[in-house]
């Protein structure tokens, strides 16, 4: 190894990127998150990829609920 390194040009970052995936820093309440890592460790898949799963989940519910309400409200209001 070089006994001196120069890092005036140097920029923190991952060394690897993600594609497709942002660093953000969020607060979840502890049994929230302790859940999560508990059925990480049963499943085997990591607790991030199950948060993510279940807000894509929740996303994807969410879309269907807002389109079945306006479908029934077309519905009825062509119906009177």
């Amino acid at each position: 190894m070089r006994e001196d390194y120069d890092f005036t040009d140097a920029t923190r970052g991952p060394a690897v990127r993600h594609q497709g995936k942002m660093r953000i820093t969020i607060l979840i309440d502890g049994d929230i998150l302790a859940a999560f890592r508990a059925r990480a460790k049963d499943t085997g898949r990591g607790y991030q990829t199950a948060i993510n799963q279940a807000l894509r989940d929740y996303l994807a519910n969410d879309e269907l609920e807002t389109r079945l309400r306006r479908i029934v409200r077309e519905e009825i209001r062509d119906a009177s």
